[in-house]
């Protein structure tokens, strides 16, 4: 393609994707809501479903919301967990948070007495590996949904949520999916450049997320195996799909929002070189992929979790005019035919992306 239509081409392509790719973050969903059930007031009540780190963090941007919202039912696994969550979100929204025992639901079966609470929107915010049987009930139930990524860890859960996606918008469903640099004015700022032609047309992707690692939990005493395995669900593929996954999805997703489309090939290798043990389950350390476009454009990718190697989460856009740190917000412009090189830099705010 000439370069003027090429360039058309991945725009409009951006427009059409980011419905499916840019799905919006827990705050802008809320926003876009009007309460499902006969409550008599506007205000919005919430079951956060999955109280971990990322769950608590949700339910309280949620919370922060302009207009009515309440908390009003949660539900996890373990009650440790929920108590834990409560606690913190209680503290922080005293007069929104309104979650009584009789609305704390531990188990596998909680999801679905939270979902049944009288509650407009659920957070979806468990290990992913339950994540298409959540996001299937909440959608039947006629509820409005913020989930965490990923949305599944294989192919069956994947098609399990594209069919309850078409449910939800044929009942007029709002759903959100928690990819926030889709809304750090860094990254759009960035990206809209891209796609006028800052660097031209686009050579080549490189996307990373290298680090050490993360967190253990040790078995305890009495311990069952499926408590260890729930409690450390990042080590197995059945709840965490793998490090490409879990994390990787991000720089992942920031070049397919570039480009416009999703990659039709993919090329990689992987193993274990330092998580050799059986407490780390059964993923990779390190992961290194070659995708490949449609239009035969290629993405080099790279995860790890290797302590004491170089560490680097970011993606880079090479083109025929320059070249993109999108993580960074930096453009450089090659000097071609007597035009002198030219460097620019996102120096504008940064509200919080999650929010």
């Amino acid at each position: 393609m000439k370069t003027s239509s090429r360039r058309t081409f991945v725009k409009q392509s951006a427009a059409v994707v980011g419905g499916t790719l840019a799905t919006p973050t827990v705050g802008r969903a809320i926003a876009a809501i009007r309460p499902a059930g006969a409550h008599g007031d506007e205000t919005i009540r919430i079951a956060l479903i999955g109280c971990g780190g990322r769950g608590t963090g949700a339910a309280n941007q949620a919370l922060s919301t302009a207009g009515k919202v309440e908390l009003v039912a949660m539900a996890d696994a373990f009650g440790n967990r929920l108590e834990g969550a409560l606690s913190h979100l209680s503290s922080r929204h005293p007069e929104t948070v309104k979650v009584p025992k009789e609305r704390r639901f531990t188990g596998f079966d909680a999801y679905e007495k939270a979902t049944a609470s009288g509650v407009d929107l659920v957070i979806l915010a468990t290990p992913p590996g339950f994540r298409p049987i959540h996001f299937e009930h909440a959608i039947a139930q006629d509820k409005h949904v913020f989930m965490e990524k990923p949305v599944a860890v294989d192919a069956p859960g994947i098609r399990q949520v594209l069919a309850a996606g078409e449910a939800a918008t044929r009942k007029g469903l709002k759903v959100g999916v928690g990819l926030q640099r889709h809304h750090s004015d860094r990254y759009l700022e960035t990206v809209k450049r891209i796609h006028d032609g800052a660097i031209g047309d686009i050579r080549c992707y490189r996307a990373y997320w290298n680090g050490a690692g993360v967190w253990v939990s040790g078995r305890k005493a009495n311990q069952t195996e499926m408590e260890y395995q729930m409690r450390n669900w990042y080590y197995f593929n059945w709840l965490c799909g793998d490090h490409i996954v879990e994390q990787h999805i991000h720089n992942l997703d920031v070049c397919n929002w570039i480009h416009g489309e999703h990659p039709v090939k993919a090329f990689g290798m992987g193993g274990r070189e330092v998580r050799t043990g059986l407490d780390h389950g059964e993923i990779f350390d390190h992961h290194a992929v070659e995708y490949e476009y449609a239009d035969g454009t290629r993405m080099f990718s790279q995860c790890r979790h290797i302590p004491g190697c170089w560490s680097s989460v970011s993606e880079h856009v090479e083109g025929t005019l320059g070249r993109a740190t999108v993580s960074s917000g930096s453009i450089e412009t090659f000097a071609l035919r007597g035009r002198e090189g030219k460097k620019w830099k996102f120096r504008g705010e940064e509200p919080d992306a999650y929010q």
